[in-house]
């Protein structure tokens, strides 16, 4: 597996880039084929807060946590174990035969922030993604691997965009347009 690591605001020391690397091993395990694999983290300093952000683009999911702490390296910690508890939370969905076949295209997020200072109190993040054609099992597998609490798709039978999302129940409803 790739491992790159950026800092925003905070210069990477090798001892951090290391600290990741290994704990970014106990990953490597669970993913099939490593080699093809690029995992992408980034560390942002803010005050005293140290967030760190992992992501993970699988060919068909993609992987992604955070966590903000006071301390990095718990931090780092933290979201290792999130990324963990979230391949093997999946692990039976990810690997039924079902879901296999549903998965069989690759799902692409190209996210790009950008900051608008004219609607700054309104507008805090900008998101452009692909929408991929898939099923709402599929949406709802993603949706749950990002830790997201809507996913938007393109309906794999009526090409039209759908958002899926999780109630506040647990149950999840699809919104469909015409």
């Amino acid at each position: 597996m790739e491992i790159f690591v950026r800092g925003d605001n905070i210069d990477v020391t090798k001892a951090i880039e290391n600290y990741i690397k290994d704990k970014l091993k106990r990953i490597e395990k669970y993913i099939g084929q490593s080699e093809n694999v690029r995992a992408n983290s980034v560390i942002n300093v803010k005050n005293h807060n140290q967030k760190v952000e992992i992501t993970i683009p699988l060919k068909t999911v993609i992987l992604r946590a955070e966590e903000t702490r006071d301390d990095l390296y718990a931090a780092i910690d933290v979201v290792i174990d999130k990324l963990e508890r979230q391949i093997r939370k999946n692990k039976t969905k990810l690997q039924s035969k079902k879901v296999k076949d549903l998965i069989s295209k690759e799902f692409v997020i190209d996210e790009i922030e950008e900051e608008n200072d004219e609607n700054e109190d309104k507008i805090v993040k900008r998101k452009k993604i692909e929408v991929k054609p898939m099923n709402e099992e599929e949406a709802i597998l993603q949706m749950e691997l990002l830790g997201h609490q809507f996913y938007i798709f393109k309906d794999s039978e009526t090409l039209r965009p759908t958002v899926v999302y999780k109630r506040k129940e647990g149950n999840y409803g699809v919104i469909e347009t015409e």
